[in-house]
């Protein structure tokens, strides 16, 4: 009968904390966004949750940027046999959670497809390749994981290259151009007209959140060695009661 009910306590104790915990976004999309409870977050420390939500927002402003490059360059969704822009959005989206690279480009990924992307001669759907290579260069260097737990130990130094690659790739963007002389990809603008910097601070967040993530991760690695001296300086015991 116990061995019965216990079990039974036990989940309606951990259903009970995961709705008391459950948040929901702002009303007005603005200010911190967290993340409903869930079973798996009980195998998460406090640095999982936050690498987790680091690569949650990174590919959300990847999605940003991958509906702003199609309006600004309907000819590249075009190229494929999407009904319109929103069908390409959702198809580049879920060609990201699943891993699968762009038509053409199988056995390729990360840094490959972004070189590709910007090639000049690189006539399939540059916008998906594009944010496609991003996505997967920092899903690459977060062990190729999109949600992290207490098994998990990610290199400082590859989530570090990760946002040197965006940075680069940003810069590229802005600066390559066709034989004619045409940017491959219209972004950032700056006219008489018009300015549009928006693609930049999308950018910015994202190379802003990989390097935090990647100075954390060296000090996390400096606190554990730091916190087992101070543990033998200071003999501390441990509670028996």
């Amino acid at each position: 009968m116990t061995g019965r009910l216990i079990p039974a306590g036990i989940a309606a104790l951990l259903s009970a904390l995961l709705a008391g915990c459950a948040s929901s976004p702002p009303p007005d999309g603005k200010g911190p966004r967290s993340e409903s409870m869930s079973a798996d977050q009980f195998g998460q420390t406090d640095f999982n949750r936050t690498v987790t939500l680091e690569v949650r927002d990174n590919l959300a402003s990847l999605y940003v940027l991958l509906d702003k490059l199609y309006r600004r360059n309907p000819r590249e969704w075009r190229k494929t046999d999407a009904a319109d822009q929103p069908a390409a959005v959702a198809r580049v989206k879920r060609a990201i959670e699943e891993r699968r690279p762009p038509p053409g480009l199988s056995g390729l990924r990360d840094i490959q497809i972004l070189a590709v992307s910007l090639d000049p001669n690189y006539s399939g759907d540059r916008v998906a390749a594009f944010i496609y290579g991003l996505a997967d260069t920092i899903i690459a260097a977060h062990n190729g994981k999109t949600r992290l737990y207490v098994s998990d130990a990610l290199d400082g130094q590859r989530v570090y290259n990760a946002a040197r690659n965006v940075e680069a790739a940003a810069w590229l963007l802005a600066s390559r151009h066709n034989s004619q002389g045409e940017p491959l990809l219209l972004a950032n603008e700056m006219s008489q007209n018009a300015t549009n910097l928006s693609f930049e601070r999308e950018f910015g967040a994202i190379i802003g959140r990989l390097d935090l993530i990647a100075n954390l991760l060296g000090e996390n690695s400096r606190r554990i060695g730091i916190n087992y001296a101070q543990g033998l300086l200071l003999f501390n015991f441990l509670p028996v009661r």
